[in-house]
């Protein structure tokens, strides 16, 4: 009896995890390393990328790469002056952006993704590690090169700053704020048809709105930074359809671990009735 039912529920399990399963055709793939590794610490990180070194095409990304996006948007305390992060990037045909990231302890999963949709990757995988703790924000420099690399194509120069900018406002305010600030920005990239004929202070009262329905007020500073950032947006040609659906997959995401933690916690009660 007590095997048949845990068969049961391992079924239920497995089946609740294959909601929505993202299928995507791989294409080209390239690693950026970061010029300041040595051997040993390149073995750990190709070890989270799950390949030996060789197996892809591989290209380098030093500190001067890092900082002719990060100088003047990034305090340096968080440029540092080694490259140590590296990524390993393959394009999908779909899919959207497929992320995990190891060791980077301030650039959140759904940071890195916002952004690289506002540099003009659509459909990656993407694998973010350093061999100890950084915090990510060079990371993006060798996003940018492998996928470039690997697509022998080039992303718009203008898109790519924004995009850094973008992480840097992003994590300030999550900092102050929590996890909404990237649903919040998000939630105003996929106003870009809007916000391209609205003045300046009908923006500052659309962001004030949209933090509002994550519950947040914002002081003036955080407005303006914000105004910055969606002017900025609103000079790009991007798809608002891609931000809409990220924050759309971001709730989803969310409300299937509710459901799998409400789950455990009724088949803990159920055993706790058989006692």
């Amino acid at each position: 009896m007590k095997k048949k039912l845990l068969s049961a529920i391992l079924a239920i399990v497995l089946s609740m995890a294959m909601v929505n399963p993202v299928l995507a055709d791989s294409k080209s793939a390239c690693v950026a390393i970061g010029a300041d590794n040595t051997d040993a610490q390149l073995k750990r990180v190709y070890s989270y990328f799950n390949i030996k070194r060789g197996d892809v095409e591989e290209t380098v990304v030093t500190n001067e790469d890092e900082r002719e996006y990060l100088e003047g948007a990034v305090s340096l305390d968080k440029i540092g002056t080694l490259a140590l992060s590296s990524v390993y990037v393959q394009e999908e045909t779909s899919g959207g952006i497929d992320l995990e990231t190891h060791n980077i302890d301030w650039v959140t999963d759904e940071m890195y993704k916002s952004a690289l949709g506002t540099a003009g990757i659509k459909n990656a995988k993407v694998i973010v590690a350093a061999y100890t703790p950084v915090s990510g924000t060079g990371a993006l420099t060798g996003i940018y090169k492998a996928y470039e690399t690997a697509t022998d194509t080039s992303l718009d120069e203008a898109a790519k700053t924004t995009a850094v900018e973008e992480v840097v406002v992003v994590g300030e305010l999550q900092d102050a704020i929590g996890d909404d600030a990237v649903n919040i920005i998000n939630s105003l990239k996929g106003e870009i048809a809007q916000t391209k004929t609205m003045n300046d202070d009908q923006i500052r009262e659309l962001i004030v709105v949209t933090a509002e329905k994550y519950d947040t007020v914002l002081d003036d500073q955080q407005i303006e930074e914000i105004l910055t950032l969606v002017n900025k947006f609103n000079e790009l040609n991007m798809d608002p359809d891609t931000f809409i659906k990220l924050m759309e997959a971001g709730q989803e995401t969310q409300g299937f671990f509710q459901q799998v933690q409400t789950f455990f916690a009724e088949i803990g009660n159920f055993f706790n009735n058989l006692k």
